[in-house]
């Protein structure tokens, strides 16, 4: 399976927010790396993924209450 990097807008507003899911992302199947960027406006959050869907990453963010939205990275420059 074809290994992507993929972004999502969050609403994931700080540390305590972050460590929240960490535990589930840290644990997922098909996930290499996570980051969020929670000094961007967007708190974007990019995954490194190796088979995991942008749909599974909803999944998670939104079981532990947050939002997730994927953001198309292929249209950006």
């Amino acid at each position: 399976m074809e290994n992507k990097n993929l972004q999502f807008k969050t609403n994931l507003n700080c540390g305590g927010c972050v460590s929240k899911v960490q535990s589930d992302l840290d644990n997922a199947d098909g996930l290499c790396e996570w980051n969020v960027d929670i000094a961007n406006g967007d708190k974007i959050l990019t995954v490194k993924s190796e088979g995991i869907t942008e749909e599974e990453i909803v999944a998670i963010i939104k079981s532990k209450g947050f939002k997730a939205e994927p953001i198309d990275i292929s249209s950006q420059s």
